[in-house]
């Protein structure tokens, strides 16, 4: 996982910290497909990491894997998921997260080591509700 998410340009610093979840997706026959994660805060979920392999791109694999992660966070008692990123804001987008000015996020989603170090400051922050 690590290595994919280097890969992606994605952050890895902090991936063995505490309150962390992370899973790999993969077919049924153990090809893998991507990796995605979440940090709880209450009920907000910071979700982290998503990145699908490079010959599984545009076959819709993540848009498969992010209502996995909610399902796993909203069983966990999140109820508002947050995410930051610079390059694939469109995509979110298009699965019902809305940007927001980070004054809006919790202090604990904005105290994360994504929002404070790890992420350049012109990353967007977008949010949306956690459904069961």
């Amino acid at each position: 996982m690590r290595a994919a998410l280097a890969q992606a340009g994605l952050p890895t610093a902090d991936l063995s910290e505490p309150g962390r979840s992370f899973f790999a997706f993969r077919t049924l026959s153990g090809r893998p497909l991507g990796h995605g994660g979440f940090e709880r805060y209450g009920p907000d979920v910071l979700i982290r990491s998503v990145v699908v392999a490079q010959e599984a791109r545009g076959m819709g694999v993540g848009r498969a894997i992010l209502p996995l992660l909610l399902r796993r966070a909203f069983d966990q008692g999140g109820r508002r998921a947050w995410l930051l990123t610079s390059d694939a804001a469109p995509f979110f987008e298009k699965i019902g997260f809305r940007r927001t000015e980070r004054a809006e996020a919790p202090a604990a989603i904005l105290a994360t080591q994504q929002a404070a170090a790890l992420c350049p400051a012109s990353a967007v922050l977008l949010t949306r509700q956690i459904k069961p």
